[in-house]
């Protein structure tokens, strides 16, 4: 059984603009799964119907086979967790370790497990040294860790990080990719908007291609990202090592510089 999963979804807002239409998606634990697209395609609104934020006008969500509409928001994010694209819309504590450990009060842990909790989405996420900060001094890029922290805290069944990549540098990325992968191997789903194909392409492993409110295709992001047309219908650019392929006349090569690099040598 998929731990999440959206039949036949749509979402019109209450002004009447229709956001999402007839999507269906499934996620299974501890898979890795990127929703990319331009702006206006849909994909936040998607994930926020994952989470209880937003309950679909048509269709239905599934969180571990139980309809999202017989729980409260605070009831599925707790077996969902969302990360905003924008850390000023989560963050509202005084520091940092407040802000990590605000969640796990719901919970009601004694303080031992509460503080081995904040400790160790601290440490995932490279705040150890920051907790007694105030969050709203760190840099936007900081931040975003600050409200990935927060969600780890809580350890809920699958995570969707809206844009986290956004504004991170190299360092960023690889503490991004490694949050990511200690999830996955922890055997919960990690959902991730980005309009980095690079990253995507690195680090991901099925990738869902949103255009017009609708999914236009879905499967392993090297078959993805050598599907020409669903990328232009999604209005993005192909991962460099694969427009360089083509370029090259060269197919089915994969996603890694190496892989390109040993297809090169073969033909010479």
């Amino acid at each position: 059984m998929a731990l999440v999963e959206l039949e036949e979804v749509s979402f019109r807002y209450p002004g009447g603009t229709l956001a999402v239409e007839g999507v269906s998606l499934a996620v299974d634990p501890g898979e890795s799964v990127a929703i990319i697209g331009q702006n206006g395609a849909g994909k936040t609104t998607t994930v926020k119907m994952m989470n209880g934020l937003l309950r679909p006008t048509a269709g239905t969500v599934g969180v571990d086979g139980v309809d999202t509409r017989t729980r409260t928001a605070a009831q599925v994010a707790r077996r969902v967790g969302y990360v905003f694209q924008n850390p000023d819309d989560q963050i509202f504590n005084s520091t940092v370790r407040r802000e990590i450990a605000y969640g796990l009060r719901r919970l009601r842990l004694d303080g031992k497990e509460s503080g081995r909790r904040v400790d160790e989405a601290a440490e995932l996420t490279g705040l150890r040294g920051l907790l007694e900060e105030n969050p709203h001094d760190l840099p936007l890029s900081v931040r975003k860790f600050v409200t990935i922290a927060s969600v780890l805290a809580v350890d809920p069944d699958a995570v969707v990080l809206d844009e986290p990549t956004a504004g991170q540098d190299l360092a960023g990325l690889d503490r991004i990719a490694d949050i990511t992968s200690h999830l996955a191997a922890r055997g919960r789903a990690v959902v991730t908007i980005t309009h980095d194909m690079e990253f995507v392409a690195r680090h991901v492993e099925r990738v869902v291609v949103m255009a017009e409110r609708r999914v236009v295709r879905e499967g392993p992001a090297a078959e993805i990202f050598a599907d020409a047309a669903a990328m232009s219908a999604a209005r993005l650019a192909q991962p460099a090592v694969v427009e360089l392929a083509a370029r090259l006349g060269l197919t089915g090569v994969g996603l890694s510089v190496d892989a390109l690099a040993d297809a090169l040598r073969a033909r010479s």
